[in-house]
This record gives structure tokens, C-alpha cells and sequence, in this order.
């Protein structure tokens, strides 16, 4: 029964609602009881003033604590002390607001320390938490997991019929299906093989079929053999309808050099004579390149083996037109440079080189042809060579695409990079059978 709940009797109730009063005795029993507890809990309990002033005694204050007591007691409204406070602390150096900071944590134990727990409360919690963590599945170790990934109940037979099972999908597969898997696997490979021979080889494929005036829409260029001098200097070839600039202006041996000069026409070697001097001239051109090339005269002497004995070509030089008549027409190996020099039994010819087969730089195709105009007879003595180095081997086409691509330093690490792909693939395919079976074992 509450305490608040009891009714003294003559109150105006009825007297079902009113207690009994045998009941009083035992209510007031009841409060004496709850206040005699009350009293025992707080009767330990310091008063609020006198842990104030014991506070104030212990320890005496820093001037920022004396500051701040002395604006709290001012009287100042809330919003004045916080501007002060904050000003004040504003022009403190880093030292002292670390300092402030510092007693704040002191002032604040309860903000920076945990309860205390008693002996009890510790046992009881650990109790519990080990109680909790027994009745936790106990999580399997990976060594035991791996172990049972592992196991395999299976015999090695069994294993291995598992295997032909699936590599034969179930025993549906025949011998027309690897008949087409078989002709798939060539057919890419043919299709790979193809787009890599006409990306870096192109110039053995293509090439040899492009002639150096393909694009022309009149055939021939030169319709008769009346040639007249240009002012800038070119080799004339009627029959193969070839006009084409020359380079005089090369100094040097250097085959890289001359490689790139014949990106912009035929070349001079510069050791030997000029027109119109007594000697050899001998000029080289492109027989055909790689179509990615750079350089429109590519493919100037690609029909330079129709030539024959008694056909006719032309050099311009110095405003003059010097006439060439075929006497000869050989292959030899890029290491006979004696092709260079004079021709036995002749005064004055003029020498046209390039590579053969076309598309390739294998051999050397030499053309020579005999001055026949204007007289041999009024030609000057050669002159001393200033060109610097001498020939190692005869000129020949550009490198191929490949040839530059793995020149770069990108294009050696990419070739590395798939060489060992490569190998790694190829090692992991032949392994594979090896490691089905020790699987199975």
C-alpha cells in the first residue's frame, strides 16, 4: 500500500474504498523504514559550501583562475565575461594558454579519467565476458580450412574421368568439334599472322606492286627523249616515267644519313664524281619502303629492273642535260662497294643502285649507263672527294617499322614485356595436366 494512497477514515468515502485500520500501524512502519535509509545514504555526504571553501584552501589559484573568479563574481552578464575571458586569453602567449588548458583537465577529472570499479564489479564483468565468449562458435584456423578445402574423398581414377567429363562436355562433344575448334584456332591465327606482316612487313607485300607513278593520270610522263635542264637538278627515266629531284648536297658516308636523304628524292653518294666529270657517278634511291614510312620517293627505282641494254636516262646538273645509255645491269651482295668506282674500259657513266628484291634490302641492283651526251670528250678531271668516312657496305632501304619501333626505348621494354608474358602463358599451359593431377592425388 502507497503512502499517498492511504484515506483516513471520515473523509466522506465509502467505506468499501476506505483501508483498514489495522493497516496504519504497518504503512507507517514502512516510511519510517525508507526514511531511515535515505538518511543513512546521504548522512556521509559533505556539504556543497565547505567543498567549496576546502577547495579554495588546498590550492592556491593561478592568475588565470584568479582572473576568471574575479569576472564570475562580477556580476557582469554571461555574454560580457566571455568577451573579457576571450580577449584575456587571446593576448597570452602559447606557453601560458597551454598552460590554461592544463588546469582546465585538472579542474575536469571527471571528463578525463574513468569510474573507479570495484574488485566485484571487475570479477563479475569478466565472468561475464567469458561466459559470452564460450558460447561463441569458435572460428575454424585457415590451416584447418585449407586442409578441408583440399580433401577430396574422390579416387585418383575418379578424378580424372572427372576431368575428361568436363573437357569433353559430358561426352556430347565429336570429332567434327575439335575439327572446328581446330580450324578456328588457324583461322585466327592466319588473321594475326596477316595484320602483323602488314604492320611491320608491309613493304615485301604491298610495296613491290606500287609503282612511283601509279597515281599519275597521263602515262607515260616523258613522251620523247627531248629533255630539257631544270633548275633543280633530277634523274630521268622515260621508260619508267621516273622524274625525280637529286641530292648533291650530301657530305658524308654515314648510311643512317643517307637513309633519311632518300626521304626526299635519289642521292648523290658524295665519293664519287659528278656529271660531267670523268669517272663514276653513282646515285641511290628507294627501291620501296615500309608504307607507314615518311617521304614521298619511297618507291622511286621500284622499277628500276625493266631497264635493259640500250635504254636511255637523264641527269640534270648546272643547267646542262647529261644522256645515259644502259651497257649493264647486275645484283651483287651490300658489301661490293667496288660498284662505286670507275667502270673498266669507260670514260665517263653514271651508276643508279638500289635494293633487290624490291621491298628488301638483301641485294643491290646496279644500273650503269655510258655518257653518250654531250661528249664525254669535254668533260673536266673529278675533283678531290670531301666527304668524310668511307663505305662499309652499299646504302639500302629505311628500316622497317618494327626495326624503329624496337629502337625506342618503350618499344624494347614492350617487347620484354611480352616475351615474358609469353612465356609465363606458355609455361602455365604445359604445367596445367601437372598440377590437375597432383590436385587429384
Amino acid at each position: 500500500m502507497s503512502l499517498h494512497s492511504y484515506t483516513p477514515p471520515g473523509t466522506g468515502h465509502d467505506d468499501d474504498d476506505m483501508p483498514d485500520m489495522a493497516d496504519a500501524p504497518d504503512a507507517k512502519n514502512a516510511a519510517d523504514l525508507i526514511r531511515e535509509k535515505v538518511a543513512r545514504i546521504y548522512e556521509n555526504e559533505p556539504d556543497a559550501g565547505q567543498e567549496r571553501r576546502e577547495a579554495d584552501a588546498s590550492k592556491p589559484r593561478s592568475k588565470h583562475q584568479r582572473f576568471m573568479h574575479q569576472l564570475s563574481t562580477s556580476g557582469k552578464s554571461m555574454a560580457a565575461i566571455q568577451t573579457e575571458w576571450h580577449k584575456y586569453y587571446e593576448s597570452l602567449p602559447d606557453h601560458e594558454k597551454h598552460q590554461v588548458w592544463q588546469e582546465f583537465y585538472e579542474s575536469q577529472p571527471v571528463l578525463t579519467t574513468k569510474p573507479e570499479v570495484s574488485d566485484k564489479q571487475k570479477s563479475a564483468q569478466a565472468l561475464a565476458e567469458h561466459k559470452h565468449e564460450a558460447s561463441k562458435p569458435k572460428p575454424e584456423r585457415p590451416a584447418a580450412k585449407q586442409r578441408a578445402k583440399l580433401r577430396d574423398a574422390r579416387s585418383k581414377q575418379e578424378v580424372q574421368a572427372a576431368i575428361r567429363d568436363k573437357v569433353s562436355a559430358g561426352g556430347k562433344l565429336q570429332a567434327k568439334h575439335h575439327l572446328q575448334s581446330l580450324l578456328f584456332g588457324l583461322g585466327m591465327g592466319a588473321l594475326v599472322l596477316i595484320i602483323f606482316l602488314f604492320g611491320f612487313f608491309n613493304e615485301v607485300i604491298i610495296a613491290p606492286f606500287i609503282q612511283p607513278s601509279r597515281h599519275a593520270v597521263d602515262t607515260p610522263l616523258i613522251v620523247n627523249n627531248t629533255v630539257s635542264a631544270t633548275a633543280t637538278p633530277e634523274v630521268i627515266i622515260p621508260k619508267i616515267n621516273v622524274e625525280i629531284p637529286v641530292d648533291y648536297s650530301q657530305t658524308t658516308t654515314d648510311e643512317s644519313q643517307i637513309e633519311n636523304a632518300l626521304e626526299d628524292g635519289v642521292v648523290h653518294y658524295p665519293t664519287t664524281v659528278l656529271p660531267g666529270q670523268n669517272g663514276n657517278a653513282a646515285f641511290f634511291g628507294h627501291s620501296s619502303n615500309n608504307i607507314f614510312n615518311k617521304g614521298k620517293y619511297k618507291f622511286a627505282f621500284v622499277l628500276l629492273h625493266e631497264l635493259v641494254n640500250g635504254d636511255t636516262f637523264y641527269l640534270t646538273y648546272n643547267g646542262k642535260v647529261y644522256a645515259y645509255k644502259v651497257i649493264s645491269k647486275t645484283i651483287v651482295d651490300p658489301s661490293d662497294v667496288g660498284v662505286l668506282g670507275p667502270v673498266p674500259g669507260q670514260t665517263a657513266t653514271a651508276t643508279l643502285i638500289t635494293c633487290d628484291p624490291p621491298g628488301t634490302s638483301i641485294h643491290r641492283l646496279i644500273v650503269v649507263g655510258q655518257q653518250i651526251s654531250p661528249d664525254p670528250a669535254t668533260n673536266t678531271a673529278a675533283t678531290a672527294t670531301t666527304a668524310t668516312g668511307s663505305a662499309a657496305s652499299l646504302p639500302g632501304n629505311g628500316p622497317t617499322l618494327l626495326t624503329r619501333v624496337l629502337r625506342t626505348f618503350v618499344g624494347k621494354v614492350a617487347a620484354i614485356v611480352i616475351i615474358v608474358a609469353g612465356l609465363i602463358i606458355t609455361l602455365r599451359w604445359i604445367n596445367q595436366p601437372k598440377r590437375a593431377l597432383q590436385t587429384a592425388k
